[in-house]
């Protein structure tokens, strides 16, 4: 081959491959499947909830429990992460009359109140607003005791804000001996 064909070869190559740099990836949207996805995963909810209340709207809950079953010779406290995600294109402002923002009930599967997380918290009076910008997030890592829970028995793991009852997020988990 001749030299000058490698170049114009060698520079085809590094001018695809700068082009293709400059192209990021674009998100795909999230899109709840049909019938037979429900069926594969019936507790995945839909991307973006639609609240009452117009302030909320673009706001997403991730709730996540580790470990799973909960092997209750070994662990005395519950983890309990909680994600609050704007996936709006706009700011969210939400305004709270304490400094407790979330509240997390265990429940037993009679959906009975276990244990209330507040109950081992203080929270003074202080007024605040929490602004969540488009694309980011407010992240609750919480524990929550775990003393009233029996073996082999199902339970239920409920966050939710005070201030928006709207904000509502469950998970049901095994307890193990």
């Amino acid at each position: 081959m001749s030299r000058s064909l490698v170049l114009a070869l060698l520079s085809l190559a590094i001018a695809g491959r700068l082009v293709a740099e400059d192209q990021a990836p674009q998100p795909t949207p999230q899109k709840r499947g049909g019938w037979f996805s429900r069926m594969l995963h019936p507790f995945q909810s839909s991307p973006v909830p639609t609240y009452k209340d117009a302030r909320l709207r673009g706001l997403v809950l991730d709730l996540k429990l580790s470990p799973q079953p909960v092997k209750l010779s070994e662990v005395r406290q519950r983890e309990v992460k909680t994600t609050l995600t704007n996936v709006s294109k706009r700011a969210v402002v939400l305004d709270f009359t304490s400094d407790q923002r979330i509240e997390i009930h265990l429940k037993n599967s009679s959906e009975t109140i276990l244990t209330t997380w507040s109950d081992n918290h203080a929270f003074d009076a202080n007024t605040a607003a929490v602004l969540i910008n488009p694309g980011e997030h407010v992240y609750y890592p919480e524990t929550i005791a775990t003393r009233e829970l029996t073996p082999n028995k199902v339970f239920l793991v409920e966050v939710f804000f005070p201030q928006y009852p709207e904000l509502r997020i469950r998970q049901k988990f095994l307890t193990a001996p």
